[in-house]
């Protein structure tokens, strides 16, 4: 029964919960679902900025069929991302850790973010939602592969495997309970921007591969932060992240080889070739970002404000990226290379 949580678990505030009785507005239900769905949280979706601005890099240009392949993956995206979170907030009110991690701080957590926790959808309201979400993500991912103008193997299989595993985060093969958590976090990352960009371009460059990488960094350098933040909840229901199973002083040095590894990577793609030179200093704000992050979130304490921190950190690098290629194909356009 919606709003029912677990015993010894704090319950929400009933005075900030706002129930879907029968005769709301449609308008109520669908803001419901849009949380749901973590429509708020754009920072995947921002993927297809860094596709189309590598593509005059290596084609020409985009034709109509190129277009509607966009579009369309960035909506089975959308759908396909839904669908895992949506799963995720069933998992999390059903084995009670969304119940801990939340509702003990409701102000500082947003608990309106949870619908299920707040009592404003059901429980089979969601799985309704994220079984129709499921489904309209692979059909649309399945027009991307008969529009897009190439289909290398590489690429196909890569749409293919990501439509399959992103949502089996909490959900099926249950990823993010297997130890696997961080992994996924990046690899979804890397799954929206190289086989997209292979379906349109037909290629696979290094700088790709690079901008790929470091999209994908971005996901996990703030879901690490909430993971150190909900140590307790996770625990309780055996969700073994790398918070939970390395001690403090491990954790933080994770979270700091990983800040270190963006940047070595940044640095690396331009000393090998991969990218321009002056590649470092365009994406220089996400390093002082990144820094700015480690020192409040794990050297202060304040992990959330850490967590937002990355949230801006990754958009930054998302603009940065963007520029970066712009950048680059205006100076190939100058000396006609």
């Amino acid at each position: 029964m919606a709003g029912e949580l677990h015993p010894g678990i704090p319950t929400a505030d009933p005075a900030r919960v706002i129930a879907l009785r029968p005769g709301r507005p449609a308008r109520a239900r669908l803001a419901a679902y849009a949380r749901l769905a973590k429509l708020g949280m754009v920072d995947y979706y921002l993927s297809l900025l860094v596709v189309i601005s590598l593509t005059p890099l290596s084609c020409p240009g985009l034709d109509a069929p190129s277009w509607w392949a966009s579009a369309a993956f960035l909506l089975g995206e959308v759908c396909l991302v839904s669908a895992a979170v949506a799963y995720d907030d069933i998992t999390g009110y059903r084995d009670g850790s969304d119940a801990a991690n939340y509702g003990t701080d409701p102000l500082v957590r947003r608990l309106a973010r949870k619908p299920l926790l707040a009592g404003v959808l059901t429980e089979r309201d969601a799985l309704r939602f994220a079984r129709a979400a499921l489904a309209a993500g692979a059909l649309l991912w399945a027009a991307v592969l008969a529009l897009a103008p190439h289909r290398p193997v590489w690429a196909v299989l890569g749409v293919v495997l990501a439509a399959f595993f992103v949502p089996q985060y909490s959900w099926g093969l249950r990823l993010g309970h297997h130890g696997l958590q961080e992994v996924f976090l990046a690899a979804v990352g890397w799954a929206f921007v190289l086989p997209l960009h292979g379906l349109l371009t037909g290629t696979a460059t290094g700088l790709a591969a690079v901008e790929a990488f470091l999209f994908g960094l971005g996901p996990l350098l703030f879901g690490v932060y909430s993971n150190t933040n909900d140590i307790a909840g996770d625990r309780a229901v055996g969700r073994p992240t790398a918070a939970c199973l390395l001690s403090r002083r491990g954790n933080a040095a994770l979270i700091a080889a990983l800040s270190v590894l963006e940047t070595a990577v940044i640095v690396a793609a331009a000393l090998l070739g991969a990218a321009p030179w002056w590649f470092p200093l365009v994406l220089l704000p996400v390093t002082a970002a990144r820094a700015a992050q480690f020192t409040v979130g794990m050297v202060r304490g304040d992990v959330l404000r850490g967590r937002l921190i990355g949230i801006r950190a990754h958009r930054v690098l998302v603009a940065a990226l963007v520029t970066a290629n712009l950048l680059a194909a205006a100076c190939s356009a100058q000396t006609g290379t």
